[in-house]
Formats: C-alpha cells, sequence, structure tokens
C-alpha cells in the first residue's frame, strides 16, 4: 500500500514537479511474468525515479543497513523501504551472497519485476563500471529476459555526498530486452556469467552515453579512501581518484 501511495500521493507528485521526469521505451517492461530492470546507477535517487515512471511495481533488492539503524530515524527508514517493497538483503559475502541470490531468484520465479544494479555500487564519478556477474546467475535460474535501464540526470538532483535533493532534469532510457535463453541449464559457468554480464554491461553503456572502465566501482572507491587515509591533503583537484584513471564525467 505504501508503494502506490509514496508513488501517487507523498513522493511522486513532488518529485515530477521538481525534476519533469521523462521516460522512453517503457513499452519494452512486459506487462506481467518475471524480468530484470538492470540498470546504471548514479544516486540513490534512482530507486525512486525508476518506480515513478514504471507503471508495474519494481522491487529492489537493497542493502541490509537501511533496515537495521538504531533509534526512531533508523525505524522509520525500515518501515519506509520496506513498504516501498526493497528487501534487505547482507552483501558481506560468502552464505550471504547466496542467501541474496536465492532471493532474488524466488522473486523472479514469483513473477515479480525485479530492478538490479549489476554495478553493485553507486557510480563514483559517473562513469559506467564493470558488472558483477550474480545477474547472469539469477537470469539463468529464473529463465527471465533483463531489460537494460539508463538513468540519466539523477546525479545532478542527488550528488554523492548531498543531503538535500535539487530540481534538476531526470531522462530514463529502457532498452529492448535481452534474451539470454541459449544459455539455459548453463548457470554456474564463470564464462558464460561473464559473458552474459558483459553484454548487459554494452548494452547500458549504449544506452546511457557513459564512459565504461573495466574495473569494478567498488574496487575504485576503496583505493580511493585508502589513498585519502594515507594522504589527506592529496584530493581529486589533480583529476584522478585514486585508481590511476582520470576522472570524466558521463557524456
Amino acid at each position: 500500500m505504501l508503494y502506490w501511495w509514496s508513488k501517487f500521493v507523498l513522493l511522486g507528485p513532488l518529485l515530477r514537479l521538481f525534476c519533469r521526469p521523462t521516460i522512453e521505451g517503457v513499452g519494452n517492461v512486459p506487462e506481467r511474468g518475471g524480468a530484470i530492470l538492470a540498470s546504471n546507477h548514479l544516486a540513490v535517487v534512482d530507486s525512486f525515479f525508476l518506480p515513478l515512471l514504471v507503471p508495474r511495481r519494481i522491487t529492489f533488492l537493497a542493502k541490509r543497513e537501511y533496515f537495521i539503524q538504531p533509534g526512531l530515524v533508523g525505524r522509520m527508514k525500515k518501515m519506509f523501504f520496506s513498504g516501498v517493497g526493497q528487501v534487505p538483503i547482507d552483501r558481506s559475502g560468502g552464505s550471504a551472497a547466496q542467501a541474496a541470490m536465492d532471493t532474488a531468484v524466488r522473486l523472479l520465479r514469483e513473477e515479480k519485476l525485479l530492478g538490479i544494479y549489476p554495478e553493485g555500487t553507486r557510480s563514483p564519478d559517473g562513469r559506467l563500471y564493470k558488472g558483477k556477474t550474480g545477474i547472469a546467475r539469477m537470469t539463468l535460474e529464473a529463465a527471465v529476459p533483463v531489460i537494460p535501464v539508463a538513468m540519466i540526470g539523477t546525479d545532478k538532483v542527488n550528488p554523492i555526498g548531498s543531503r538535500m535533493w535539487r530540481p534538476r532534469k531526470v531522462h530514463i532510457k529502457i532498452g529492448e530486452p535481452l534474451d539470454f535463453s541459449r544459455y539455459a541449464g548453463m548457470a554456474g559457468d564463470r564464462f558464460i556469467e561473464r559473458s552474459m554480464t558483459d553484454e548487459i554491461m554494452y548494452a547500458l553503456m549504449e544506452l546511457s552515453g557513459q564512459t565504461y572502465v573495466d574495473m569494478y566501482a567498488a574496487s575504485v572507491k576503496e583505493r580511493a579512501a585508502k589513498a585519502k587515509l594515507a594522504d589527506p591533503q592529496e584530493s581529486s583537484a589533480d583529476g584522478h581518484s585514486g585508481d590511476g584513471v582520470p576522472k570524466a564525467r558521463a557524456s
């Protein structure tokens, strides 16, 4: 219930008023049946604008930290994220990763529309980073199509580190579904899963116009954090992000 209230009453009208979001290719989203919306990830607000403009209800796998913050604010966050259909997952690895995979496959087999960010985390600089192969395994185990989605402009609405959202134009592009049925029964084959994931990321690059970086975004963030700890005075003023690759904005 809270999902639809947020979409049409609580948040949706404000987002439409201040950000004038537009969408193209929404007809590529199937009206029923399990499917994965695979999106680039520029900002937290990605998970607000996509459900706003897609008619079907979308379920996102959200990091567990959103649901366990103590105090009144934490309880309110848990109530909100649960109410809008987000499912908590533990991203710490090992058995937690398998539990997340099992949850995703179960939801897809229940014919839910599942929102996934293949990069695993927000882009640190607007570029598109290497995708994690979990999305390929979900696709094969649940036997569903993958629909690529490009979020454009959300990083201007909600820049990294910002506390307040800003009125900026947002556009969403949805590509044609990717059919991986030719790989049926091959879940667990690392080569196949990597190939599928790369195909998904290529589709996202084509849709978004972002520069692609063949590195994991999480690794880039980790390196940048270590570099900052090692030399707090070293900043991005030299045009580098700590990963040895010059910064660039999405084109």
